[in-house]
């Protein structure tokens, strides 16, 4: 690493983590940069940098993953430093190299790091040498090997995420079309056909531990995040700490996260995953070598500033000595994203017509739009992050489903009312959940709104933008959201 003092930083990536990272930036007196493709040029986070570099065309195969535009626009700059958010080429160990190699300050884990921890096979074995707890496995995917691990596993791809590559296999009739299927979505996905299977763990729930690592070598945990609440494994709902690991149980996470990071030379902010078992047992899933999405709880939480800590770190200081070793507030937050849930969750495209926040004691809004903002079919629909933090888990939760009833959002559909619902139910009020859980349980749909209100909006909405009313005459007041309008169509 080339840790050393910098004073202008390249963000590059954009939305909400942009906001976050360029907001911390100029907190610490940094100059900074932006980057944004065409359909970006007008977005908060362009207009919130000190300088803006254009990369090129929407999609983003043609402008935030061109690693070549990115370092251009730092030299152009003058920029010293790339942060790289997380998404696109945060885990991309080719441009944190190259990076480095044009004498810049990588924000970031050392290229090494993200390539020992970007392989699932190879990791795996790494931390089973490094005494992590690993789920029984094997990247031999004969019928006896799987049958030693044990019915039911799960086939993954060695290169994937997001539930690409991925099948459950409950019986040795369902193995060979479960690895043809495989391979498949891996090869097309990842360019790497490579799998392993696991033992499949029905009712586990998923807890990472927060790392972070200095130039000096010192590794330190810095608590759990609870991230079970998933829908076609991809995060609802996070929170901090778990409602259900003890501090004996913390200690013995943290004390595997922490050797997880060191087996790699670990530097700057991180997340080790596990699956933690009914019966206590935790075994590690795999390690993301990049800020994550859900930080905030974890600062909400623990009184932290993570992004802060990472430019700390990346300009050669050491981690303080008097971080916290407990949290002292109980945080959650939830993922606002333009779709529609019923139907079938939909990403959505369009323009903002209107939006507001919520605001008040404990409420906290990470956000990448405004009123204007263009929704593309370009990008990743997650729009905001709303968190709640309260003094007890109780009490950030009512705050959470306050501040979702107050937030508003015109002109395209959201999950705000699901989201709303799903943190009233009686298994996530007791904390009695686990990964599988949205996928049985179907939250109730919103009731039909009064025809009177239909018409209104449909009125309002063609009159304000030239919309048909066919396309705005579902927007109405959610009666489970306090007043605050939501929009399915």
């Amino acid at each position: 690493m080339n840790a050393r003092p910098f004073r202008k930083v390249l963000v590059a990536n954009r939305g909400e983590i942009a906001v976050r990272v360029l907001t911390a930036c100029r907190t610490q007196g940094l100059a900074t940069v932006a980057v944004a493709s065409e359909a970006d040029a007008s977005s908060r986070h362009a207009r919130l940098a000190d300088e803006l570099v254009l990369l090129g065309p929407a999609p983003a195969r043609e402008s935030y993953l061109v690693a070549g535009k990115i370092l251009d626009a730092a030299r152009a700059t003058g920029a010293d430093a790339v942060h790289p958010g997380f998404g696109f080429l945060s885990e991309n160990a080719a441009f944190a190299r190259a990076v480095l190699d044009a004498g810049l300050v990588w924000i970031g884990p050392p290229p090494e790091a993200i390539e020992a921890m970007g392989l699932k096979v190879p990791s795996r074995e790494r931390m089973k040498a490094a005494g992590v707890p690993v789920v029984p496995g094997s990247h031999d995917l004969s019928a006896e090997h799987l049958a030693a691990i044990g019915l039911p596993v799960v086939i993954k791809a060695s290169a994937g995420g997001g539930g690409k590559g991925m099948r459950v296999v409950r019986s040795e009739g369902e193995l060979a079309q479960a690895i043809e299927s495989c391979r498949r979505e891996a090869e097309a996905a990842f360019g790497d056909p490579t799998l392993y299977a696991e033992r499949y763990l029905e009712h586990p729930r998923h807890i990472e531990i927060q790392i972070f690592g200095d130039v000096y070598g010192r590794v330190v945990a810095l608590g759990e995040r609870e991230c079970s609440l998933q829908r076609r494994h991809q995060k609802v709902v996070e929170e901090s700490p778990s409602p259900v690991v003890t501090p004996s149980l913390r200690a013995r996470m943290s004390e595997g996260a922490v050797a997880a990071a060191q087996a790699v030379g670990y530097v700057n902010a991180g997340t080790v995953e596990f699956l933690l078992d009914s019966d206590g047992s935790f075994y590690f899933l795999e390690m993301n070598t990049r800020l994550q999405v859900e930080h905030p709880v974890t600062e909400e939480a623990w009184g932290l500033d993570l992004v802060t800590l990472q430019l700390a770190v990346a300009a050669g200081e050491p981690l303080p000595e008097d971080l916290p070793t407990a949290p002292v507030a109980h945080a959650i937050e939830a993922r606002l994203y333009a779709e529609d849930p019923e139907n079938g969750f939909l990403p959505q495209t369009g323009t903002v017509l209107a939006y507001e926040e919520p605001g008040g004691p404990g409420v906290r809004v990470d956000s990448g739009i405004e009123t204007g903002s263009e929704v593309s079919v370009h990008y990743d629909p997650m729009l905001a992050k709303v968190v709640a933090r309260g003094r007890t888990r109780e009490e950030a939760r009512r705050r959470l489903v306050d501040a979702l009833g107050r937030t508003v959002v015109l002109g395209v559909a959201t999950n705000v009312s699901w989201l709303r619902r799903l943190l009233e139910t009686p298994e996530f009020v007791h904390g009695q959940f686990d990964t599988s859980f949205l996928s049985r349980f179907e939250v109730p749909p919103s009731p039909e709104p009064p025809a009177e209100i239909l018409a209104a909006a449909a009125g309002v909405h063609s009159a304000g933008d030239g919309r048909s009313a066919g396309t705005a005459q579902r927007a109405f007041p959610d009666p489970f959201a306090g007043g605050a309008f939501r929009v399915l169509g």
